[in-house]
């Protein structure tokens, strides 16, 4: 099923098919007007991630209340997607399949405003596989909590490219602190960090601060 995205926030199933024809579990949720729609990559599937965790179910809600549609979708061998996992390699597949049928659905709502531009904004494990995927129609990268360790940061997309990335960095982050984000990133084209005060990787009670800070980048593209 590929529905046209309603006039209505209320989520609906949308087709997401990887390059190699793995198809994957996906919905979209699609305001009256939206100025971009935001594609969410679940945490790591082996250790409880899909596309129902907090902070993503979170963002799904938020950001279209904000004017940001909202397209999330399972990895591979999670939930009802085809295929098994692989690493961060083949997910690549699904980040960049998912980017393309949210340009597909931006296209269908194009009007006088224009088309809504397409973000990607994965979280850890989700955050590494979506910065190392690309679509000709990407406007920009979000990482929340990107390990940068998942995927080798020098089999990116994302770094050397020339449009907009934020990394969202918690405070307390378990996995890779503020301090260790910045100087990984410091080469890197076109990009901002932001630290989430007070958060540590899974980010409980922090999901309105990521949510506000997507929508201020969005804002500004």
């Amino acid at each position: 099923m590929n529905p046209t995205p309603n006039s209505t926030a209320a989520p609906q199933p949308t087709e997401v098919v990887a390059s190699d024809g793995t198809e994957l579990e996906a919905e979209v949720s699609w305001p009256a007007e939206a100025v971009a729609v935001a594609v969410l990559s679940h945490p790591h599937p082996l250790y409880g991630g899909d596309m129902w965790n907090p902070l993503i179910d979170h963002l799904f809600g938020a950001l279209p209340a904000a004017g940001i549609a909202a397209l999330r979708y399972n990895f591979r061998g999670t939930g009802s997607s085809g295929g098994s996992h692989d690493d961060g390699k083949a997910e690549r597949l699904d980040a960049a399949a998912a980017f393309g049928a949210a340009a597909r659905l931006a296209a269908e709502q194009s009007g006088d405003g224009g088309t809504p531009a397409v973000v990607s904004a994965g979280w850890s494990f989700g955050g590494d596989v979506s910065l190392s995927a690309d679509h000709d129609d990407l406007s920009a990268w979000i990482g929340i909590a990107a390990p940068l360790r998942i995927v080798d940061t020098a089999d990116m997309a994302a770094p050397s490219d020339p449009r907009p990335k934020l990394l969202l960095v918690p405070q307390h982050d378990q996995f890779r602190s503020p301090a260790d984000a910045a100087e990984i990133a410091s080469g890197w084209t076109n990009t901002q960090l932001e630290v989430i005060e007070g958060g540590d990787h899974f980010l409980m009670g922090h999901a309105r601060a990521v949510a506000d800070q997507i929508a201020s980048f969005v804002a500004a593209l």
